[in-house]
């Protein structure tokens, strides 16, 4: 836990990765580097090649840990502070960049992310009886997936078929493993699948359903999008900006009740969540069976902005202007 990183441990830290970048950087004479997280690595670098171009991609795990770690802000902060571009997912995760870090505005790039279109191609859903939901992601609280369970419990009688992938650890994957069985034959638990696997699993899935308490720019949800899937998630701001002039009946968005921790809701409110995912799984139901494939301009549009071409594009732009600084 980087909280947990202080004393030796962080001279040991950082004495191993100073290695490793001296030791690439050496080899490899780069015109420029790019780093992820703005946090304690990117900070490193710039301190250790302040006069070599950097630019940074934030993904937003790291602006949880800046807040959790105080211990560490100062460093942090004073060096991520002098990266020549940073590239943020969304305009939200911009303005939350500069109001932490007071990185200025000029130097903060919304670019995105992206996903390999040759492996997500669109894929016409046939008519189905069962309606298949898919689930791809780590098994924990912050993602939604037990609330998502309970309920999907609740409506167990309904014909519908769930799709898990993914994976996790401890008691919170132990408590989602042990929701879905209360499930029966009604999900299949896939466990972690390749890139490939989950390709033909958005291929049969009619639903995508991501209730997640907080994200940075989830490319799932992309890849789902562009596989041709309905998508239920939740009403994070990122989404907001992404989502937000989609078809409800493409991308449904559920609004979040207040959360008492980072990634759970009051006990008092859990069960007005599992209601809302209740109604609007059964909605998007409703809509699958009465038109199976999604024929929705918008949909493919926002799918098609955020493919490997494009955001390479927008990547190469940030490159450029770094260097030119």
């Amino acid at each position: 836990m980087f909280r947990d990183l202080k004393g030796r441990r962080l001279t040991a830290y950082k004495s191993a990765f100073t290695r490793v970048l001296e030791c690439a950087v050496n080899q490899f004479n780069p015109e420029i580097i790019h780093t992820n997280h703005l946090f304690l690595r990117s900070a490193l670098v710039k301190k250790l090649f302040p006069t070599m171009p950097v630019v940074a991609t934030c993904h937003g795990t790291e602006l949880r840990q800046y807040n959790n770690c105080p211990h560490l802000r100062r460093y942090v902060k004073r060096y991520c502070r002098r990266l020549d571009r940073i590239i943020a997912l969304t305009t939200d995760q911009k303005r939350d960049i500069h109001r932490l870090y007071d990185i200025p505005l000029n130097r903060i790039v919304v670019v995105g992310g992206g996903y390999d279109q040759t492996i997500f191609p669109r894929a016409p859903k046939p008519p189905a009886r069962t309606v298949h939901l898919l689930y791809a992601g780590k098994y924990n609280r912050s993602k939604g997936v037990p609330w998502l369970l309970k309920s999907l419990i609740k409506i167990e009688h309904h014909d519908w078929h769930l799709h898990m992938a993914g994976s996790g650890k401890g008691q919170e994957y132990d408590h989602c493993i042990d929701l879905s069985k209360r499930l029966g034959q009604k999900v299949t638990n896939h466990g972690y699948v390749t890139h490939h696997r989950l390709s033909e699993l958005m291929k049969k899935a009619h639903i995508q359903v991501l209730p997640s308490f907080f994200e940075g720019l989830p490319l799932v949800l992309f890849e789902g999008l562009a596989s041709g899937c309905r998508i239920i998630t939740t009403d994070l701001s990122g989404f907001r900006e992404i989502f937000g002039k989609a078809n409800r009946d493409t991308i449904d968005r559920i609004r979040l009740p207040p959360l008492e921790t980072i990634d759970r809701p009051y006990l008092k409110d859990e069960a007005r969540l599992e209601d809302a995912l209740c109604q609007r799984i059964l909605h998007m139901m409703a809509v699958v069976r009465n038109t199976p494939d999604v024929v929705d301009p918008q949909a493919e549009a926002i799918a098609s902005h955020y493919t490997w071409p494009r955001i390479f594009q927008r990547t190469l732009s940030v490159y450029r202007d770094a260097v030119k600084k």
